[in-house]
């Protein structure tokens, strides 16, 4: 779940962070902001880290331990850009630009595929929903429609495909509802 999580938020974290970096804003108060921010776990990290800064640790030694902590690649790479910043002083605005785009693209490519995936799903639950219980309708009025039908089929008990009918309603229930739990597993969570 922490995975999914930061996932998600990690792209606002470093559109806030080039927009914050860019005008001016130190990297510790653009991790304070951040930590004040709606960012989710990711804001909760950094107001861990704030007060341990506060409590005279660091910065640096603060990035190392939420590398260690954070379980998203992108995540653990936008603390290392920053952990670079601290002790390399590197160009860390264009580098949080370039991990930025790399991340949209990534994200595009997966809501992609998701749709690609989920192309069939309208038709299969159309199916299932639409001509599965009229397939069964004319299976359960089949003893009506065909009188002579007995001498060929012999006796057809109108409870026993009625159960039939009934049983059939139940499986193409259940096909809606797996058709239903596949196309929500597979997604991105984006």
């Amino acid at each position: 779940m922490r995975s999914l999580d930061e996932s998600r938020e990690i792209l606002y974290v470093i559109r806030t962070l080039d927009v914050l970096l860019g005008s001016g804003v130190g990297l510790e108060a653009a991790i304070f902001s951040i930590a004040q921010g709606g960012y989710g776990v990711i804001s909760s990290d950094f107001s861990n880290v704030m007060e341990n800064i506060n409590k005279g640790r660091p910065l640096e030694s603060e990035l190392r331990s939420l590398i260690s902590k954070s379980e998203s690649d992108g995540y653990r790479r936008v603390i290392n850009t920053m952990l670079n910043n601290v002790t390399q002083n590197t160009d860390i605005i264009e580098t949080l630009r370039r991990q930025g785009e790399r991340m949209e693209e990534e994200r595009t490519n997966k809501v992609k595929d998701y749709i690609e995936e989920l192309g069939g799903v309208p038709e299969t639950l159309l199916s299932i929903g639409m001509i599965g219980p009229i397939i069964l309708s004319i299976l359960g009025i089949a003893p009506q429609l065909m009188e002579g039908a007995e001498e060929i089929f012999g006796t057809m008990d109108q409870g026993m495909i009625m159960s039939i009918v009934n049983g059939g309603l139940i499986l193409t229930l259940a096909g809606m509802a797996l058709t239903g739990l596949k196309a929500h597993t597979k997604d991105p969570g984006l």
